[in-house]
């Protein structure tokens, strides 16, 4: 747990040819709530699977984005934790108590 304490999100990295590896990361996220992206590594520029079959066969939730990325290209690697940064936002942002009537704040 000390491993997240303070984090704003977190990705998955996904290798389709192990699959069973990815169950605990996307469960521990999940339970945790933290929020999080999953990234498909595409090794030499392929993916054994469909993404959707992907989402199917580890149950991640619609919302939760679903990417393809090559973890060896730093740009690559930059945009996938820019939607995870996206994410964390999100998150952040309908959490925040909004405006009402009067000038006062809504609290949750």
């Amino acid at each position: 747990d000390d491993v997240v304490e303070g984090a704003l999100g977190g990705l998955v990295i996904v290798d389709t040819r192990r699959l069973d590896d990815c169950y605990a990361a996307v469960d521990y996220f999940e339970h945790k709530d933290i929020p999080f992206a999953v990234a498909v590594n595409a090794f030499d520029g392929e993916v054994q699977h469909d993404l959707d079959e992907v989402r199917w066969a580890l149950d991640i939730s619609d919302p939760v984005p679903l990417i393809v990325f090559d973890a060896r290209e730093t740009g690559s690697v930059r945009d996938a934790l820019l939607v995870v940064l996206d994410v964390a936002l999100s998150r952040a942002e309908s959490a925040q108590p909004g405006p009402v009537a009067g000038g006062g704040v809504q609290r949750p």
